[in-house]
């Protein structure tokens, strides 16, 4: 595995793989690396020639100061987990790097309907960071295609989004999500929950599963107050339970009406906030 750190050396790398018509899948990430995004690695290197990782802790998705400065940053234990499942380029910029002309630099893309709902209004700008830098990542590897996680749904499918409506190249590959033994999604801030807290952050998985067992036992407006009654429990606070189309992300009423459901929520589990979702049709 070869790192970079300039996009000049990593596209005059990449361009020799093109000229030999190889395929390259890419895995954006932000390091902390856990078995979630090993997957999705695994995935590219078993679908493409070429796979491209690229660890960038991006400060325009973040909305405090403190969540940034807190995020954890394992380069080196997260290279040797690389190597492991065979990425063949490591991608670790600088945000100078990234944006040479400012972190103010925007993409002209409506994504408003997609963040009304759910992590939206909880992250005000989160999105348009994301986009931003994933615009940005994908201009400069080019890949063919692009791997993401279900965890983030919200993400995912706004990036679904920008890829369709400005037209790029690269294909959108979605990996289910990975959980632990208990049923508790794989996340970067799973390390920061208290032990106790740990063991009782099975009431996510669990509540989703209850909710997906009773779909067709009450309406989405029971079944989501049923789950937020669920999740309050001590030391946790949800802050939102919601059943939502797939495609346009807009609380659904009946399910019937709907081909394609997803619950998804977000949990403040002590200082610590997880996100987790689970498809219920379709």
């Amino acid at each position: 595995m070869k790192i970079y750190k300039s996009i000049r050396g990593l596209q005059n790398r990449l361009d020799s793989h093109r000229t030999n018509k190889q395929l390259i899948g890419f895995v954006p990430t932000m390091g902390a690396l856990h078995d979630g995004h090993l997957s999705l690695i695994q995935k590219s290197t078993s679908q493409n020639d070429v796979t491209v990782v690229s660890i960038f802790v991006n400060p325009t998705q973040f909305n405090e100061k403190s969540d940034l400065d807190k995020y954890p940053r394992t380069v080196n234990e997260d290279a040797k987990l690389l190597k492991s499942v065979g990425c063949d380029y490591l991608f670790l910029p600088s945000v100078k790097e990234i944006y040479p002309n400012g972190e103010s630099e925007s993409i002209e893309l409506d994504i408003s309907s997609l963040t009304k709902y759910m992590e939206g209004p909880n992250r005000p700008g989160h999105f348009e960071g994301v986009v931003q830098v994933v615009h940005r990542l994908l201009s400069i590897v080019g890949p063919k295609h692009l791997y993401m996680g279900q965890k983030d749904f919200q993400q995912f499918t706004i990036i679904a989004h920008m890829i369709r409506s400005l037209k790029l190249k690269t294909k959108l590959m979605v990996c289910p999500i990975k959980r632990e033994e208990d049923g508790l999604a794989m996340s970067s801030r799973n390390v920061r929950l208290k032990k106790k807290i740990r063991v009782q952050a099975k009431v996510l998985f669990g509540t989703l599963s209850f909710v997906k067992a009773h779909q067709d036992k009450y309406t989405p407006s029971t079944l989501q107050k049923k789950a937020i009654t669920q999740l309050t429990i001590p030391q946790f606070k949800p802050e939102y339970f919601v059943i939502a189309d797939g495609h346009t992300l807009k609380p659904i009423k009946k399910m019937a009406e709907h081909k394609y459901v997803v619950a998804c929520t977000a949990v403040w589990a002590g200082d610590v906030r997880l996100i987790d979702n689970m498809i219920l049709k379709g």
